[in-house]
């Protein structure tokens, strides 16, 4: 009987426990997900139309598709993340795509490309990769979702930028001392590149933007592979989360016939930097990138004002009226102030459609991103200006 009695208490012991664990990763349903899309192009910095990715999402969903998401609190310390993403680049090789049509190439799937990257990334590694991170905001937040539903694991609550960025080494992880080596990609056409080692991030970026730039300016990227112990201290926990809440309280608050604007700012702890409709948007894809300069007329209570930002794919500085405004590292969200979602554009990434209604704010960024190395990679110098970071709240308050 005492036998009986301890075989029952381990039997209820063990099953209690592995229920305890199979509670650790929450199923995602079709709200959550929706209000993550359109939060997390929020949170990109950019012009970003969530609406293609909940498509894609809603479509999942009616195949059977189950999405998850594990916090970084309960991944195993024994797992992998790797984070998957496109990588584009402006003023792309044109002959490449003429060429490869006339040789009657086939351009693979997205879905398929970014399981054969994963794919790849495993075989090298020698390990199964047991979840995936979100790379940055925007588009790849959707793509990091199918990934995780194709293959059937969970998406970690966490990110490894917190925002879009126009630069591969702009990354948490590296700011934390873990390289995105080995990286894996794979070009529209299925051709498959492993950089096993490069210099420094820099050459990462440069080598896979050059990839992209050669493939008609897109390619597919895994990179940055970690284990349950480097996530909790190279990651942004709850990220994803965060994405949530924003595209919850934007949708309560049209509901509920309030301004999305004020229950965003609220919600993010930011700041209205100004309001007006865009007059001017001056692109130029070169080098990868798209680098747009922006004027915008003051409308409401910033009648008379104007306001210019600097985008290299994303917003990085604001000025307001000839003065410093806003900076990256910290975050400049660009929304339409009706639906508090990110404006949209048909044309290149960070575009502003002139005549466009738009509200800015700004919140103040990650501590990992205000830290030396964090400025010394997203902070203005970086990108050619002169002056010193300056945080958004020591802006605001003067």
């Amino acid at each position: 009987m005492k036998l009986f009695n301890i075989i029952t208490v381990t039997l209820i012991f063990f099953a209690n426990t592995l229920l305890a664990e199979e509670l650790t990763i929450k199923e995602l349903n079709e709200t959550e997900l929706t209000d993550m899309l359109r939060g997390s192009c929020i949170q990109s910095t950019r012009s970003c139309d969530p609406n293609p990715s909940i498509k894609l999402i809603k479509e999942a969903i009616k195949s059977g598709k189950k999405f998850k998401m594990i916090s970084v609190d309960d991944f195993p310390d024994d797992g992998i993340v790797v984070a998957v993403q496109g990588i584009g680049g402006g003023g792309p090789w044109e002959y490449v795509i003429d060429r490869t049509k006339s040789q009657g190439l086939k351009v693979l799937p997205d879905s398929e490309r970014n399981n054969m990257v994963v794919d790849l990334i495993s075989e090298f590694l020698g390990k199964e990769v047991t979840a995936i991170i979100r790379s940055e905001a925007a588009e790849a937040t959707a793509t990091a979702l199918l990934v995780a539903a194709e293959r059937n694991i969970p998406i970690l609550d966490a990110g490894i930028t917190g925002r879009a960025v126009p630069e591969v080494q702009q990354s948490i992880p590296w700011i934390s001392g873990i390289a995105s080596i080995p990286t894996a990609i794979v070009s529209p056409w299925g051709d498959e590149i492993i950089i096993k080692h490069a210099i420094d991030e820099y050459r990462v970026e440069d080598i896979s933007r050059a990839i992209a730039v050669a493939s008609g300016g897109d390619a597919v990227i895994t990179m940055t592979p970690m284990n349950g112990d480097q996530i909790k201290y190279a990651t942004l926990k709850n990220n994803l989360s965060d994405a949530i809440k924003y595209g919850k309280t934007i949708r309560e608050a049209v509901e509920s016939g309030k301004d999305p604007i004020d229950a965003l700012i609220s919600a993010s702890s930011g700041y209205l930097l100004f309001k007006g409709f865009v007059t001017r948007s001056d692109e130029n894809g070169d080098r990868g990138f798209n680098w747009i300069d922006v004027e915008i007329s003051g409308s409401d209570g910033f009648s008379g004002s104007n306001y210019k930002i600097f985008v290299k794919n994303e917003n990085i500085i604001g000025w307001l009226d000839g003065e410093l405004d806003a900076m990256s590292p910290d975050y400049i969200y660009n929304l339409d102030p009706n639906t508090g979602e990110s404006i949209t554009s048909d044309a290149g990434i960070g575009s502003y459609p002139i005549g466009k209604e738009v509200a800015i704010i700004g919140v103040p960024s990650a501590d990992e991103w205000r830290s030396k190395m964090g400025i010394e990679l997203m902070g203005p110098k970086h990108f050619g200006f002169e002056f010193d970071f300056i945080p958004i709240e020591d802006l605001q308050a003067n």
